[in-house]
């Protein structure tokens, strides 16, 4: 009787997991994808929140560098084509990317859809995009951009320290360093910052300066702006005030997943 209740839950379970994926495979078939892109300037908290929105929605984030990387390193067709333009110097094509992109979006774990981030760059990627997203029977179902204005970036780039051998970060106003000393102008003399453990003298990464963080921003808005205007007729772009608190950012990151 032992066997026969055994066997008996083991069909069960088999019956409950054929069901399951009975019912996902509806639910691939009929339901649109939830295709997701995240925008968002630098500092705006995208590597914070976009792990969180892959958690929530069990749909996979995809960053064109890995899969670029993952392409060379498979040696698949695009992967191929790829690392002949890298090794020449020269820049992937916006075909190549999104080849990459189709490729990987056909693995299991996209069925369901995925989130794109770091592409569409241009105007001219997003409709590349959309034109290889509608042979694949899918569009894109939302674009959430993460909004913070520059000056508060600038506090958040610009006051960030490291100690490059082991990578600790500081603040100037949120995490100094002990040694930190101020000039006249309220500045930190970049002399006084050293390692709390160390006492090594701490850097600044060149993309952390104001001149290079201004340039950034400019070609961010000046890229970001027009695709945002590309779909928002569609009536799927959320904008998020990702100039507060953690708690208060996920709740309006939370509140725009909803379809």
């Amino acid at each position: 009787s032992v066997f026969f209740t055994a066997t008996l839950g083991f069909g069960q379970s088999k019956k409950v997991e054929e069901a399951v994926k009975k019912t996902e495979d509806k639910f691939a078939a009929y339901w649109p994808r939830n295709i997701m892109i995240l925008f968002g300037p630098p500092g705006a908290g995208k590597g914070t929140h976009g792990p969180k929105i892959e958690d929530q929605l069990t749909i996979p984030q995809l960053s064109t560098g890995d899969m670029l990387r993952a392409a060379v390193a498979a040696k698949t067709e695009v992967g191929l084509k790829a690392a002949a333009v890298m090794k020449a110097g020269g820049l992937v094509s916006d075909d190549i990317v999104v080849g990459i992109i189709r490729d990987r979006i056909k693995e299991a774990d996209c069925r369901f859809g995925f989130i794109l981030d770091g592409f569409p760059r241009t105007l001219v990627q997003a409709r590349a995009l959309d034109k290889m997203l509608a042979e694949e029977g899918a569009c894109v179902t939302k674009v959430i951009e993460l909004q913070v204005p520059d000056e508060v970036l600038e506090e958040r780039i610009c006051g960030r320290w490291i100690h490059k051998k082991s990578g600790r970060s500081y603040h100037v106003k949120f995490a100094p360093p002990k040694s930190m000393k101020l000039g006249a102008d309220g500045k930190p003399v970049p002399e006084s910052m050293k390692d709390d453990e160390t006492g090594e003298s701490l850097m600044q990464r060149p993309d952390d300066t104001a001149t290079a963080l201004v340039k950034r921003l400019k070609g961010y808005h000046g890229e970001t702006v027009p695709i945002l205007d590309h779909y928002r007729p569609n009536g799927i772009v959320r904008e998020v005030n990702a100039n507060q608190g953690m708690g208060g950012v996920w709740k309006e990151v939370e509140a725009s997943l909803g379809r």
